[in-house]
C-alpha cells in the first residue's frame, strides 16, 4: 500500500481513460495529486490495468485484430496466391496475447504515474464536500477522510442491466465480460446493434459463431449519415452477421444449457435458442455512492452529474468528467481531452475550451465506420444548402492494391460558404483517416481546401481529397457519371 498524504493539490476519483488523462497532466503541472479507484478481483491491487485497459477499446481491438486474421487465413486471401490448410484456432491463446497487451499498457501508464509523482490507490471513494473525500479500504483499519483543494470526479460507466435477462457471466455476459469468453459459441445472439453491440459481433461472427444481433430501433444506426448507415448494413449482413431490427426482449431462460431468447416484434412473439447471450444495449454513469448525501452532489435522474461548459459541478472546485456527465458523447478521447482541459483550469491555464461540436467517433468493425460533424439529413432538416461529395473506395488504387474496397468517403460542406459541415467514412483504416478530416474542422476548412491538399500516392487518405473533387465533378479516379 502506497503511502498516502492528508492532503493533496487535486484527488481524482476514477483511474479510467479521463481520470487517467486528468492525473497526468496535473502531474505534468506541478499538482500533487492522487488518484484513486476501486478496483475489484485484481491480483496486484496497486495496478491500473483494470481501471484504463479494460474500460478502453485496447482488448476489444486486440480480439478483433486476431479475429480477422484467423477470418483470412480461413477464407479469405486465395486470391494473394496464398493458401493454408489446416488452420485451426487456440482462444486461450488469443486471450492470452489479449491480456499481454492489456498488462504492458497497465505497466506504461504505472510508470507514468510515477514520473510525475501521482500518488495512486485502489479503495472505494466518496465526495463528502467540496474539499473532503473519503477512503473506505481494507488497508485500513477506518475510513479516512483526506483533503483536496481540487477534487475531479471521473468514475466514467458500466454496461447497462436488463430485468428481462439478467447477466450471470455464463451464459448471459455484459459487454464487458464478452471479452473474456472460453470458447467461441456455435450460436450467439446479441442484444443491441449499436456501437459496442455491432464491434463485439464483428469479433465472434470471425471467429466462427452463427451471430444474431436484435436491434430495438426501427432503423440501423439511425444516428449516423443515412447513406452510411444504408452501406454499413449491406456490408454487415454479407458479412454474415443476421440483424432484426425493431425488437424488444420480454424474457430470457436458461434451458439445458442454452439461453432461450423471446422477443416481439411487428409480426408477433418470437423465440431463439442460443448459446450464448451478450447484452450490448447501452451503458450508464457511474455515480452511484460516489457522494455523500450532505456533499448536495446535483445529479439528473439518470445518475449523470450536473456540469457548466468547463465541466464544473455545483460544488466549488469539484470537477465531473468523462462519461460521468451529458457534455458532448460517451467517448473515451472525450474524456481525456476534458481530463487535461479541467487540470488546466486548475492549474491557472487559460485554454479554449472544448468543441464539443468536432470530436470523431468510431465505430471498431470491419470495415470501420468513422465521422465527425453533421449529416446529411441532419443539415437537411434544418434547411441548410449543402454540397455534397462522395468517393466510393472502389476506385481508390490503395483499397484495390489490399482488397480493402468496400466502403465510401463523403463529405459534406455549405453550399454558401463551402465550410466542410461534416465528414463521414467508411471503410478500412476509417479511424485513422478521420484525424485529417478533425484537424480540418477545427480549422475551418472549406471543400477547396480539402481538394487542394496534396496526399502521398497512392493511399488512403487521398480519398479525402478525391471526395473533395468529387462535389464539383473534378475527380481524378472517379467517372464523371458515378460523381
Amino acid at each position: 500500500m502506497p503511502k498516502i498524504k492528508d492532503k493533496y493539490d487535486v484527488i481524482i476519483i476514477g483511474a479510467g481513460p479521463s481520470g487517467y488523462a486528468s492525473a497526468v497532466k496535473c502531474g505534468q503541472l506541478g499538482l500533487k495529486t492522487l488518484c484513486i479507484d476501486n478496483l475489484q478481483n485484481i491480483p496486484d491491487k496497486n495496478s491500473l490495468r483494470a481501471a484504463f485497459a479494460n474500460v478502453g477499446h485496447a482488448g476489444m481491438i486486440a480480439l478483433l485484430e486476431s479475429a480477422k486474421l484467423y477470418d483470412a487465413l480461413v477464407d479469405g486471401i486465395n486470391s494473394h496466391g496464398i493458401y493454408a490448410e489446416n488452420v485451426s484456432l487456440n482462444l486461450p491463446q488469443m486471450m492470452q496475447r489479449k491480456e499481454k497487451i492489456l498488462d504492458e499498457i497497465s505497466q506504461d501508464i504505472t510508470k507514468i504515474f510515477a514520473a510525475y509523482k501521482v500518488d495512486f490507490i485502489n479503495s472505494k471513494a466518496k465526495l463528502i464536500d467540496s474539499k473532503i473525500i473519503e477512503l473506505n479500504s481494507a488497508a485500513y483499519s477506518a475510513k479516512r477522510k483526506i483533503k483536496a483543494e481540487h477534487i475531479i470526479l471521473a468514475t466514467e460507466s458500466s454496461p447497462i442491466s436488463l430485468s428481462c435477462a439478467p447477466v450471470d457471466n455464463e451464459f448471459i455476459f455484459d459487454s464487458t465480460a464478452a471479452l473474456n469468453l472460453n470458447e467461441v459459441p456455435k450460436r450467439l445472439a446479441i442484444l443491441g446493434a449499436g456501437v459496442i453491440g455491432l464491434e463485439l459481433a464483428g469479433i465472434w461472427n470471425r471467429l466462427g459463431a452463427e451471430t444474431i444481433l436484435l436491434e430495438a430501433q426501427e432503423t440501423f444506426l439511425g444516428l449516423l449519415d443515412h447513406q452510411i448507415s444504408r452501406q454499413a448494413y449491406q456490408i454487415f449482413t454479407d458479412q454474415g452477421l443476421e440483424l432484426r431490427l425493431g425488437t424488444r426482449v420480454i424474457s430470457t431462460k436458461i434451458m439445458h444449457k442454452k439461453v432461450l431468447v423471446e422477443y416481439q416484434d411487428c409480426d408477433g412473439t418470437h423465440a431463439i435458442r442460443v448459446d450464448k447471450l451478450i447484452i450490448a444495449s447501452g451503458r450508464k454513469p457511474n455515480s452511484e455512492n460516489l457522494s455523500a448525501p450532505e456533499a448536495n452532489l446535483l445529479l439528473d435522474e439518470n445518475g449523470y452529474v450536473h456540469v457548466n461548459e468547463n465541466c464544473r459541478t455545483n460544488l466549488p472546485s469539484v470537477y465531473a468528467i468523462g462519461d460521468l456527465t451529458l457534455l458532448g458523447p460517451m467517448l473515451a478521447h472525450k474524456g481525456m481531452a476534458e481530463g487535461v482541459f479541467v487540470a488546466e483550469q486548475i492549474a491557472g491555464i487559460r485554454s479554449s475550451p472544448i468543441n464539443y461540436d468536432i470530436i470523431p467517433n468510431v465505430i471498431y468493425t470491419e470495415p470501420e465506420i468513422a465521422w465527425v460533424g453533421q449529416t446529411e439529413q441532419a443539415l437537411k432538416s434544418k434547411g441548410n444548402a449543402i454540397t455534397v461529395g462522395v468517393l466510393p473506395l472502389s476506385v481508390n488504387q490503395r483499397a484495390k492494391s489490399v482488397d480493402k474496397t468496400n466502403g465510401m468517403v463523403k463529405i459534406i460542406s455549405s453550399a454558401n460558404s463551402d465550410a466542410v459541415l461534416g465528414i463521414h467514412i467508411i471503410g478500412s483504416h476509417a479511424s485513422e483517416l478521420i484525424a485529417g478530416a478533425v484537424l480540418a474542422m477545427e480549422f475551418s476548412a472549406s471543400s477547396e481546401d480539402l481538394a487542394r491538399t496534396i496526399h502521398s500516392h497512392p493511399s488512403f487518405t487521398e480519398a479525402i481529397r478525391e471526395a473533395s473533387l468529387a462535389m464539383k465533378n473534378k475527380g481524378l479516379f472517379l467517372h464523371p457519371k458515378d460523381s
